[in-house]
């Protein structure tokens, strides 16, 4: 390496002083038989050969030197000069001389001595900790590309390239190494170089101290704390970072010079900062401030304001005379670059139609300790949409995207629209959120029209569920497929079928779960714009589920014994703008049918005959989350439904208190060990027709509640929180509340083989249903909270980080309700989610306190889960 260097600095000097000593080489490189050449004087050219090492034709290049035979030159002199000048700009050539071959009069011959520089065949990039990323990274911004030619020049920047590129991120011990190494063709000529580049990064060097001159108001701790980027070693943070890296240290300065601005301290300066080598893995910093006087702010006056009233930019603005001077939060009130939706003066006037308002604080005064201020506005025109466009949709059919866009031609320009027309676009599931963005194509000022274009990237629509597993005694196996951007209307044209034809934003689910003993099949429909005018949804379903009596001692299912459920739902959802236009009412009618042949178990205390729930569901929700609803940073989402059946004991003239009473009886005949063989069978025969009268249609109501807050913490970790309710309530205390659509509590939250309209309760930590009775329950309630950290967001696969702890419990009616009383746990996971096959993920949640049957906290247990959020 010290070889090339040397070279390089030869090279230089050659090629910076071969004008000035061009008169002396020439002189001196005359043959010894030609000593009569004149200096100065005037030759013309007999005949110009080219020779070196170069694969350049010859007469390319004695064209490109301008010189050809007949020329009259001085020798030396000015012309040639300019001819190597030229040559040398080019940066192909190692080496270039004139000689002069041979002289006869006035006659001369000429040679050009050329040496061609090597060209590049391969770079590679070794060293420890050396992504492929930034390999590429490196050969791209230095141009290695094969072919180039391998100049000193380019050695040396690269190699100082590497070392600041390190050194930036506080590998300040970098160290580059550059090997060049000749490629010969079969002659033994070198016909181009390979470059092989070492980088040893070292480790990346610790702040050990961080030191500062000239703080009174605030002490070194308060200022290290508003240092995120930079943080001193401590022994009692080892889980935070404490290395140092340039640019988070210019970004936490800036950082102090805000903490003190937002205090009163607008002088406040950094005078100078120092960077000290301690050794080879740490590093000291120390700042010497200046802090100045603390201000006030005074008198607060709005210039060129005539859409908005003095009193509402006041109201906006949240800052009054009197006030200790905060130059942070005076420009996020004038306009916060961190949120584009913020409650700012500047989105005031964007949001009803000034796109181009300029908006300016001015200090006009100071006295003392107090500053006047001047927030000068100039309003400008009113703009409106001309032309507003979509592109990257590939396969999504126009009348999909436009149907949602909150921006309309015609309509005056609104900073929130936009906002909110990439929320729903991003909701739509069809586009990668990350890549979701508006571009202003023209904004006319004098017409006062803008031309917006939404730039889309579809990604997978489609998931596919294949799983097998264990669960109830038997091997179970599931095929589910959802189309999320079906099109019913072309599933007669053959030429749309891709494998299935898409585009239309319609959702067709079909799923098939089957064991040995169990069968299930299901089918579902959603058309998010029903009649394309309005966004109300239709959908419907069907289902179909079939189980045999297992016997788990002998394994094997009974066909002749079987518990039939058959059922579909019919429902409308509309968006609604009352009390915002995030509401959504919701209504839908189900029914299902439950036959049991000879199905003794005891679930039901009737082996055959039926059950019919027929009931209406109303509910109202609201989702006002960011873009991705994968992984949203901000917002809610909350929903509160009611589902009823019909009163059927107010008109069916049933006395179900007699009937109770008479259940009561046969119970005690059950009891009673005098009771005989004949008396036994009469009274389980008769409880059963008793039960049967009364479940022949379920009567009951069932009211849930579910709400969930995402608050952004700190760049993209959220913190999650979550609240959930169910009641499950009869209109006849004799009739009571059905055996059917109860709350059972514990586990991952999946169904699996339930059949009797149960739902099932999710809380990690503990088994599947685990903190239920075997009947389930008619209240539970559960909170949680979560904190999420994205590892990637990438259209590919979206996947975060978890860590959790939550509570719950389920009771038997409210005198044993108490919300205090929960089950809890803690715990990690991961979440994976994959367009084709949706969200996979695994929890490791720890159960703190013991399930039911037992007096020892439940400890560890692993939950997979698939298709479902948290």
């Amino acid at each position: 390496m010290n070889n090339l260097i040397n070279s390089s600095l030869l090279h230089i000097f050659k090629k910076s002083y071969c004008i000035f000593l061009f008169t002396i080489l020439s002189v001196w490189t005359i043959p010894a038989q030609q000593k009569e050449l004149d200096s100065g004087r005037k030759y013309t050219i007999r005949s110009i050969t080219v020779t070196g090492a170069q694969g350049f034709n010859e007469q390319t290049v004695i064209a490109f030197t301008g010189l050809k035979k007949g020329d009259r030159i001085s020798i030396p002199g000015e012309k040639l000069s300019q001819v190597t000048k030229k040559l040398w700009d080019q940066n192909l050539f190692s080496d270039i001389a004139f000689y002069v071959t041979g002289v006869d009069g006035d006659d001369v011959d000429l040679e050009l001595y050329i040496v061609e520089l090597p060209k590049l065949h391969e770079v590679t990039i070794e060293g420890k900790g050396i992504k492929k990323g930034k390999k590429k990274e490196i050969i791209k911004d230095n141009e290695l590309k094969p072919g180039v030619k391998i100049t000193h020049n380019l050695l040396n920047t690269t190699k100082n390239y590497i070392t600041k590129k390190y050194q930036k991120e506080g590998f300040l011990n970098t160290d580059v190494d550059i090997d060049v190494r000749p490629i010969v063709d079969s002659t033994g000529t070198k016909i181009a170089e390979d470059l092989a580049i070492t980088v040893d990064r070292g480790k990346r060097v610790k702040v050990k101290d961080i030191d500062f001159e000239g703080n009174e108001h605030f002490s070194d701790a308060k200022l290290r704390g508003a240092m995120k980027k930079t943080k001193q070693s401590n022994f009692f943070r080892f889980w935070k970072r404490s290395k140092f890296t340039a640019e988070g240290f210019e970004e936490d300065k800036v950082s102090i010079l805000k903490k003190y601005k937002a205090n009163g301290y607008r002088d406040a300066r950094i005078l100078d900062d120092t960077l000290m080598v301690l050794n080879k893995k740490q590093v000291a910093l120390n700042l010497k401030l200046e802090e100045g006087d603390k201000y006030y702010f005074g008198d607060i006056k709005f210039i060129g304001n005539s859409v908005f009233t003095d009193g509402q930019l006041r109201q906006v603005l949240g800052v009054k005379k009197g006030d200790v001077y905060n130059g942070v939060l005076l420009q996020e009130r004038i306009m916060d670059d961190s949120a584009p939706d913020a409650e700012d003066i500047t989105n005031l006037y964007q949001n009803n139609g000034y796109l181009a308002v300029r908006i300016n604080p001015v200090e006009v005064a100071v006295r003392n300790d107090t500053i006047d201020f001047e927030i000068r506005i100039m309003e400008r025109n009113l703009f409106y949409f001309d032309h507003v466009t979509v592109v990257g949709n590939d396969r999504t059919n126009d009348h999909v995207i436009y149907r949602e866009l909150r921006t309309r031609p015609g309509q005056k320009y609104s900073k929130r629209d936009v906002i909110r027309t990439l929320r729903e676009l991003g909701q739509l599931q069809f586009f990668d959120p990350e890549q979701l963005s508006p571009n202003f194509k023209k904004v006319d000022e004098n017409r006062g029209l803008v031309d917006l274009e939404y730039s889309v990237v579809e990604k997978g629509s489609s998931q596919i569920e294949l799983q097998g597993g264990y669960g109830g005694g038997g091997l179970v196996g599931t095929l589910g497929l959802s189309f999320n951007n079906f099109s019913l209307r072309n599933i007669f044209n053959l030429k749309s079928y891709r494998p299935l034809p898409m585009g239309d934003g319609q959702k067709l689910s079909l799923r098939a779960q089957a064991s040995s003993y169990y069968q299930t099949y299901s089918l579902s429909l959603v058309e998010p714009w029903l009649g394309g005018k309005k966004p109300v949804q239709f959908s419907t379903s069907f289902s179909h589920t079939v189980q045999y009596l297992y016997d788990y001692n002998t394994r094997r299912a009974d066909k002749d014994k079987s518990f039939t459920i058959t059922g579909g739902s019919i429902g409308l959802a509309k968006k609604v703008k009352w009390p915002d236009d995030y509401f959504v009412w919701s209504n839908a009618i189900s029914f299902q049918h439950y036959n049991l042949n000879n199905y003794n178990t005891g679930l039901f205390t009737f082996g055959d005959g039926f059950s019919n729930n027929l009931a209406y569901t109303i509910g109202i929700s609201r989702n006002n989350t960011t873009v991705n609803p994968i992984y949203p940073m901000a917002g809610s989402d909350f929903s509160i439904s009611a589902k009823l059946t019909p009163p059927y004991s107010a008109f069916n003239n049933i006395d179900y208190k007699a009937l109770n009473d008479e259940r009561a009886l046969q119970e005690d005949i059950l009891k009673d060990p005098n009771s005989n063989s004949s008396q036994v069978e009469d009274a389980r025969i008769r409880r059963s027709e008793i039960d049967q009268e009364r479940f022949k249609w379920l009567e009951y109501y069932k009211v849930k509640f579910k709400g969930t807050w995402y608050t952004r913490l700190m760049g993209k970790l959220v913190l999650r929180t979550n609240t959930e309710f169910g009641f499950l309530g009869s209109y006849n205390g004799d009739r009571g509340a059905p055996p059917f659509e109860r709350f059972y509590l514990g586990g991952d939250g999946l169904g699996a083989y339930s059949l009797d309209g149960r739902e099932v309760i999710q809380l990690r930590g503990y088994p599947n249903q685990s903190l239920s009775s075997s009947d389930g329950n008619t209240i539970y309630n559960k909170f949680s909270l979560e904190v999420r950290y994205p590892v990637t967001l990438a259209q590919m696969a979206s996947i975060y980080v978890l860590g959790f702890a939550e509570g719950g419990a389920a009771y038997n009616g409210f005198k044993e309700y108490n919300p205090f009383e929960l089950s809890r746990s803690a715990g990690f996971g991961l979440r994976i989610f994959m367009p084709a096959f949706g969200l996979l993920g695994i929890d490791f949640g720890y159960g703190f306190d013991p399930v039911l049957g037992q007096t020892e906290p439940h400890g560890w247990e692993t939950h997979f889960i698939i298709g479902q959020q948290f």
